[in-house]
């Protein structure tokens, strides 16, 4: 199944647009999962366990794995999803971006080691760096245009050809880029207006946002400048409130009930 035709019937599925990131910190993890070899596995495994119902996709950042050598259970949490949860889609947050050659192999190393179903990359090496995923017709490839850090500003705002950067990396995302109907747009949450307008060229295609919680983004601004037509077309993400929501043994009841809450906010604000 495409990617987008399996983000379309788990969103539909689960009436969610939420999409939790399993970035596991190990210094804020749980007392008592400390002393476990497999803690990180252990950790993700209670979220995803307690979430599954409420979310529309999970986001894995690779650095939280790589740092300490935890690949091994980055790829037990990718195939715990997908023996016990096979219809929710798994995003690799890697912004991988290098010549051809090499993209060649982190393409492999996304769609065929890790099997997930879409990858992050970065656009500021060209098309070519990047075609080698895109080749990969069933799977999804989001593309950074309007990153939600205070310091997107310093480049994401030069315009180029009369217009800022982020909505040229948006029309190249959607037209030339997209070879294959498989790639999509980036916009963090905390800039609403440029949400704004990306999606005023996007028609429905959907975004990953990044940036509501910890990071400030707020959720009614985010749903009603990046809704699409059919009342969908946002990945909303949201990690570290909802995976550190509490410390204690209760820690994946705690992740529920946030994850809930935000689920239940933002279809506050989807159009009825």
């Amino acid at each position: 199944m495409r990617f987008l035709d399996k983000l379309k019937t788990i969103t539909e599925q689960n009436n969610s647009l939420l999409c939790v990131g399993l970035d596991p910190d190990l210094s804020k993890m749980p007392e008592h999962l400390q002393a476990q070899d497999d803690r990180v596995f252990a950790f993700n495994c209670g979220i995803i366990d307690a979430t599954h119902d409420l979310v529309c996709a999970y986001k894995i950042q690779v650095a939280f794995y790589s740092a300490f050598t935890k690949e091994h259970e980055l790829m037990a949490t990718i195939d715990h999803i997908r023996d016990h949860y096979p219809q929710i889609p798994i995003i690799l947050d890697a912004k991988r971006n290098d010549i051809g050659n090499t993209a060649t192999f982190y393409a492999k190393e996304a769609f065929e080691r890790y099997k997930v179903h879409a990858v992050t990359v970065n656009p500021y090496m060209g098309f070519d760096s990047m075609q080698p995923f895109f080749e990969y017709k069933d799977k999804g490839v989001m593309v950074l245009c309007r990153t939600s850090n205070p310091g997107a500003r310093d480049l994401q705002d030069l315009k180029v050809n009369g217009k800022p950067l982020y909505l040229y990396v948006t029309q190249k995302v959607l037209g030339d880029w997209n070879i294959n109907g498989n790639a999509f747009p980036i916009v963090g949450a905390t800039y609403p207006k440029e949400i704004a307008e990306m999606r005023a060229i996007a028609g429905d295609t959907p975004f990953l946002v990044p940036g509501i919680g910890a990071q400030g983004g707020d959720i009614e601004a985010t749903v009603r400048s990046g809704i699409n037509s059919v009342g969908t077309g946002l990945i909303i993400n949201s990690s570290r409130t909802i995976l550190y929501a509490s410390k204690g043994k209760d820690y994946a009841e705690a992740a529920r009930k946030a994850a809930e809450q935000t689920r239940d906010q933002i279809n506050q604000f989807r159009p009825k």
